[in-house]
């Protein structure tokens, strides 16, 4: 257990504080309309198409790199799983949104990926996508919607859920190897979180 104070992370380390949200009941959504030029679909994702638009979203901006550390017949898996359903928001034949909506546990929705690329950010499409989210997810005869963000996210993520109707109920503190040291994500990659060399 963490005792109060400072705590060291070891060097070639990332640390992030991690909150956990949840519903309970559909939150009531304000409408937003899909800006012009912009589609909603759902998508059955190769390898290829999920790897570059979570990299488009989260890999360089936000330091995303769970998913592509994973092996690629661990990632088909998921991908190809019932259970788990990708929406995209396409804007002129481009794929700039995911929306990642997981069943895999009885009764629940994880909301396991949600973000726009920049091209997107600004437009309204954000909250377009959480309504759908929203939506999505409490069509299936489930008791539970949960998330979680954490502080390396953008900074607007947290307050977004919450407006969004999900209440924060944990939080943890994740240590993990930096991405960028290894060679998976470039070093120039989420500038707001500094690397310390070993």
């Amino acid at each position: 257990m963490l005792t109060d104070g400072l705590h060291d992370v070891p060097r070639g380390k990332v640390a992030m504080v991690v909150t956990h949200l949840e519903m309970h009941a559909p939150a009531p959504t304000r409408p937003q309309p899909l800006p012009k030029g912009i589609t909603f679909r759902q998508r059955q994702p190769d390898l290829a198409w999920y790897r570059d638009i979570f990299s488009r979203v989260g890999a360089l901006d936000w330091l995303w790199y769970g998913r592509l550390k994973m092996a690629d017949t661990d990632l088909s898996a998921i991908l190809a799983d019932p259970k788990v359903a990708f929406y995209t928001l396409t804007r002129d034949g481009r794929d700039e949104a995911i929306l990642e909506l997981d069943f895999r546990q009885e009764g629940q929705c994880e909301l396991a990926y949600f973000g726009l690329t920049s091209e997107l950010i600004g437009t309204g499409a954000g909250r377009f996508l959480m309504n759908e989210a929203i939506r999505l997810a409490w069509m299936q005869p489930i008791t539970r919607f949960h998330v979680h963000t954490c502080t390396i996210d953008s900074h607007l993520a947290l307050s977004f859920y919450i407006r969004s109707g999900f209440t924060p109920y944990r939080r943890q503190v994740e240590i993990d190897d930096d991405p960028r040291l290894s060679g998976l994500l470039p070093e120039a990659a989420a500038p707001h979180v500094p690397i310390i060399r070993p």
